[in-house]
Protein backbone atom coordinates (compact mmCIF):
# COMPACT_ATOMS: atom_id res chain seq x y z
CA UNK A 1 0.00 0.00 0.00
CA UNK A 2 2.75 2.04 1.09
CA UNK A 3 5.59 1.20 -1.83
CA UNK A 4 4.72 4.01 -3.86
CA UNK A 5 6.31 6.28 -1.22
CA UNK A 6 9.60 4.03 -0.84
CA UNK A 7 13.06 4.83 -2.06
CA UNK A 8 15.74 2.15 -4.10
CA UNK A 9 17.93 3.81 -1.56
CA UNK A 10 18.17 5.08 1.76
CA UNK A 11 21.27 6.79 2.90
CA UNK A 12 22.79 9.12 5.36
CA UNK A 13 23.79 11.66 3.25
CA UNK A 14 23.96 12.78 -0.50
CA UNK A 15 27.89 13.13 0.27
CA UNK A 16 28.09 9.23 0.85
CA UNK A 17 26.38 8.14 -2.71
CA UNK A 18 29.19 6.34 -4.81
CA UNK A 19 28.56 8.27 -7.54
CA UNK A 20 31.13 6.41 -9.84
CA UNK A 21 29.95 3.10 -9.38
CA UNK A 22 26.46 4.58 -10.19
CA UNK A 23 28.32 5.64 -13.40
CA UNK A 24 29.49 2.21 -14.23
CA UNK A 25 26.11 0.68 -14.02
CA UNK A 26 25.02 2.97 -16.64
CA UNK A 27 23.63 5.95 -14.74
CA UNK A 28 24.42 9.33 -16.79
CA UNK A 29 22.11 12.22 -15.17
CA UNK A 30 21.06 13.16 -11.68
CA UNK A 31 18.41 15.34 -10.42
CA UNK A 32 18.56 16.62 -7.17
CA UNK A 33 16.45 18.17 -4.39
CA UNK A 34 18.39 21.29 -2.93
CA UNK A 35 17.02 22.20 0.65
CA UNK A 36 18.12 19.73 3.27
CA UNK A 37 19.63 17.11 0.28
CA UNK A 38 22.09 19.38 -0.71
CA UNK A 39 22.96 22.11 2.00
CA UNK A 40 20.59 23.22 5.39
CA UNK A 41 17.70 24.64 4.44
CA UNK A 42 17.75 27.69 2.60
CA UNK A 43 21.49 28.11 2.83
CA UNK A 44 23.80 28.69 -0.24
CA UNK A 45 26.00 26.38 -2.07
CA UNK A 46 29.06 25.30 0.38
CA UNK A 47 32.21 24.44 -0.58
CA UNK A 48 31.29 20.53 0.01
CA UNK A 49 28.77 21.45 -2.93
CA UNK A 50 30.43 22.99 -5.37
CA UNK A 51 32.86 19.80 -5.12
CA UNK A 52 30.30 17.37 -5.23
CA UNK A 53 29.06 19.26 -8.73
CA UNK A 54 32.94 19.70 -10.05
CA UNK A 55 33.17 15.82 -9.42
CA UNK A 56 30.10 15.05 -10.64
CA UNK A 57 30.70 16.71 -14.13
CA UNK A 58 34.56 15.42 -14.06
CA UNK A 59 32.92 11.68 -13.61
CA UNK A 60 30.71 12.42 -16.86
CA UNK A 61 26.98 13.10 -14.97
CA UNK A 62 24.62 15.94 -16.45
CA UNK A 63 22.85 17.38 -13.30
CA UNK A 64 19.51 19.31 -12.98
CA UNK A 65 17.99 20.77 -9.50
CA UNK A 66 14.44 20.74 -9.08
CA UNK A 67 13.08 22.56 -6.33
CA UNK A 68 9.52 23.83 -5.32
CA UNK A 69 11.19 26.94 -4.02
CA UNK A 70 10.73 30.42 -5.81
CA UNK A 71 13.61 31.02 -8.48
CA UNK A 72 15.35 33.56 -6.59
CA UNK A 73 16.46 30.27 -3.72
CA UNK A 74 16.82 28.23 -6.48
CA UNK A 75 18.77 30.56 -8.58
CA UNK A 76 21.51 31.29 -5.72
CA UNK A 77 22.58 27.70 -5.14
CA UNK A 78 22.65 26.74 -8.68
CA UNK A 79 24.54 29.75 -9.97
CA UNK A 80 27.48 28.60 -7.44
CA UNK A 81 27.31 25.12 -8.71
CA UNK A 82 27.22 25.86 -12.25
CA UNK A 83 24.25 23.61 -12.72
CA UNK A 84 20.68 24.27 -14.61
CA UNK A 85 17.60 24.21 -12.87
CA UNK A 86 13.94 24.26 -12.48
CA UNK A 87 11.92 25.89 -9.51
CA UNK A 88 8.83 25.97 -8.55
CA UNK A 89 8.32 21.96 -9.88
CA UNK A 90 5.36 21.00 -8.17
CA UNK A 91 6.73 18.05 -7.01
CA UNK A 92 5.08 15.09 -6.87
CA UNK A 93 4.03 15.86 -10.11
CA UNK A 94 6.40 13.98 -12.22
CA UNK A 95 6.00 16.23 -15.09
CA UNK A 96 9.10 18.29 -14.08
CA UNK A 97 11.29 15.25 -13.55
CA UNK A 98 10.69 14.25 -17.43
CA UNK A 99 11.72 17.74 -18.37
CA UNK A 100 14.85 17.83 -16.35
CA UNK A 101 15.23 14.37 -18.07
CA UNK A 102 14.80 15.98 -21.51
CA UNK A 103 17.12 18.84 -20.83
CA UNK A 104 19.67 16.97 -19.69
CA UNK A 105 19.36 13.91 -22.54
CA UNK A 106 18.52 11.28 -20.11
CA UNK A 107 15.59 8.98 -19.43
CA UNK A 108 13.75 6.79 -16.31
CA UNK A 109 16.51 4.02 -17.22
CA UNK A 110 19.69 6.09 -16.51
CA UNK A 111 18.57 9.18 -14.42
CA UNK A 112 19.31 8.80 -10.62
CA UNK A 113 16.78 11.35 -8.15
CA UNK A 114 18.63 12.43 -4.74
CA UNK A 115 16.40 13.81 -2.06
CA UNK A 116 15.53 14.38 1.52
CA UNK A 117 11.52 14.18 1.19
CA UNK A 118 9.35 10.65 0.63
CA UNK A 119 5.86 12.51 -0.05
CA UNK A 120 7.25 14.88 -2.67
CA UNK A 121 11.32 13.66 -3.83
CA UNK A 122 10.62 9.83 -3.61
CA UNK A 123 7.40 9.82 -4.65
CA UNK A 124 7.65 12.52 -7.76
CA UNK A 125 11.06 10.39 -8.76
CA UNK A 126 8.76 7.20 -8.43
CA UNK A 127 5.92 8.26 -10.29
CA UNK A 128 8.54 9.57 -13.38
CA UNK A 129 9.56 5.69 -13.07
CA UNK A 130 13.46 7.05 -11.71
CA UNK A 131 15.61 5.41 -9.32
CA UNK A 132 15.01 7.36 -5.96
CA UNK A 133 17.54 7.69 -3.16
CA UNK A 134 16.24 9.21 -0.06
CA UNK A 135 18.55 11.00 1.78
CA UNK A 136 18.11 12.12 5.66
CA UNK A 137 17.92 15.60 5.88
CA UNK A 138 21.04 17.94 6.88
CA UNK A 139 19.83 19.46 9.30
CA UNK A 140 16.66 19.83 11.48
CA UNK A 141 15.55 23.27 11.39
CA UNK A 142 12.58 23.28 8.56
CA UNK A 143 9.76 24.85 7.55
CA UNK A 144 6.66 23.70 9.54
CA UNK A 145 4.93 22.26 6.83
CA UNK A 146 7.74 19.88 6.71
CA UNK A 147 8.11 19.23 10.23
CA UNK A 148 4.49 18.06 10.41
CA UNK A 149 5.25 15.55 7.00
CA UNK A 150 8.15 13.92 8.81
CA UNK A 151 5.67 12.21 11.56
CA UNK A 152 4.12 10.41 8.26
CA UNK A 153 6.99 9.52 6.80
CA UNK A 154 8.33 7.95 9.91
CA UNK A 155 5.16 5.40 9.03
CA UNK A 156 6.32 4.90 5.77
CA UNK A 157 9.89 4.73 6.82
CA UNK A 158 8.88 1.90 9.24
CA UNK A 159 7.24 -0.09 5.97
CA UNK A 160 10.27 0.71 4.10
CA UNK A 161 12.86 -1.16 6.51
CA UNK A 162 10.35 -4.09 6.80
CA UNK A 163 10.45 -4.57 3.48
CA UNK A 164 14.23 -4.39 2.67
CA UNK A 165 14.86 -7.24 5.41
CA UNK A 166 12.75 -9.43 3.95
CA UNK A 167 14.94 -9.08 0.37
Amino acid sequence: MLQCFYPNEYLDSTYMIDFEKKFKQGYRGIIFDIDNTLVPHGLPADERAVALFKRLKNIGYKVTMLSNNKEPRVKMFCDAVDAPYIYKAGKPNPNKYREAMKNMGTDEKNTLFVGDQIFTDVWGANKAGIYSILVKPIHPREEIQIVLKRYLEKIVLIGYHRSVRKK
